[in-house]
């Protein structure tokens, strides 16, 4: 075998493999571009779009404070030395004006009533008797059978007689009040919200037996500091969050006239419905002081992400093959104010933005979606 006869064979399969990479190449490098292309056109979701609507809120200043009675009055026993006889009423119980509370033994005021009474009848005996004396004295005064000091006398005994039925009667009307006081009743409609009459007790005058919640209203007496009293004025609206989770709306009454010298606090006084809230209660509130415009989405449109508030804006993608796919991006917010399923958005976006509904959760910033037309 000659030279050339010797490397003629792997000269020919050198050309063929060499052949085969230049027609191999152009197919590996334009192969995958059409799969690449429907990758980055294809929707991972439908969504809806919602611009930001521009709204009035109210700016609000957080506060605590204790929930009270309207005013409480103090009910007591007006005549002393004697015995509860009946207990009417509990803690809790709604009561009338008037109605009975308790009720004192009156056997010695009953007496006492008797006593005077029999009194009354004697002075007015008296009263008829110097009356007929003094009328016989006037008729003979001229005819000289009585002096005329005689005749005084007379005249006298009967302005004294009538002097003394008067006393009597005066003191017959103070029985019967005293008797009427054995009764201790209601100053006020309202709720009992104390009682310390105990049944047999024997009270003195002034002992305190019960205090009532006048006409059951309670009221939030907010503590604010110099700077926010002087934001509060009587009619805003105040939020209040119960112990349960619930929320109750309130009025502003009326502010305090002074500051307290050692907490620097004032009160702010804030009416409530009366079922809302039991006296003694310590709630945290909101007042809403202002109206001020705020740029607001709906929550849904949020996503929360390690620690931070993102919205998706929709941005029209290049290439797309789908008029109604649109590509999005991920933009950082930062939220403020909260009413009811919306929320403020201070800074991150612009104020005509097209942004996602819903289902932000599910994308990632550069995903295309559909977007669906409104009906």
């Amino acid at each position: 075998m000659n030279i050339h006869q010797t490397f003629s064979l792997p000269t020919w399969i050198a050309g063929l493999t060499l052949a085969g990479l230049s027609i191999a190449l152009p197919a590996l490098t334009s192969a995958p571009a059409p799969a690449a292309i429907a990758a980055r056109s294809k929707a991972v979701l439908a969504v809806e779009t919602l611009t930001p609507s521009r709204q009035d809120w109210p700016t609000t200043i957080k506060v605590n404070g204790a929930v009270a009675a309207w005013q409480e009055a103090k009910i007591g026993a007006e005549i002393g030395s004697l015995r509860i006889k009946q207990v009417l009423v509990d803690v809790g119980d709604r009561v009338k004006r008037g109605q009975d509370l308790a009720v004192l033994a009156d056997d010695t005021v009953v007496a006492e009533l008797h006593k005077q009474q029999a009194s009354v009848d004697k002075s007015r005996a008296n009263l008829a008797k110097a009356r007929a004396d003094a009328a016989r004295a006037r008729e003979i005064q001229d005819s000289g059978a009585l002096s005329s000091q005689k005749i005084d006398e007379y005249v006298i005994a009967e302005q004294t007689a009538r002097a003394d039925l008067a006393l009597a009667e005066a003191e017959l009307e103070n029985q019967r009040i005293r008797l009427r006081q054995t009764h201790i009743v209601a100053s006020d409609d309202g709720v009992i919200s104390a009682r310390s009459a105990g049944l047999g007790d024997v009270v003195a005058a002034g002992t305190e037996l019960f205090r009532l919640v006048r006409q059951g209203r309670v009221e939030w007496r907010a503590e604010v500091n110099a700077q926010q009293l002087a934001q509060i004025r009587p009619g805003q609206t105040v939020e209040l969050s119960l112990a349960d989770g619930g929320r109750v709306s309130g009025t502003v009454r009326m502010t305090a006239p002074t500051v307290d010298d050692t907490t620097r606090n004032a009160l702010v006084y804030v009416d409530i419905p009366s079922a809302a809230a039991k006296p003694g209660m310590y709630l945290q509130g909101s007042i809403a002081v202002a109206d001020h415009a705020a740029l607001a989405v709906p929550q849904t449109a949020l996503v929360l992400r390690d620690g931070r508030d993102y919205l998706f804006e929709i941005a029209a993608p290049s290439g797309a093959a789908d008029p109604n796919a649109k590509s999005v991006i991920q933009r950082s917010v930062v939220t403020g104010r909260r009413v009811g399923d919306w929320v403020e958005i201070r800074e991150g976006i612009a104020a005509d933005a097209r942004l996602v509904a819903s289902g932000g959760a599910f994308l990632k910033d550069g995903d295309i979606v559909s977007v669906t037309p409104k009906i």
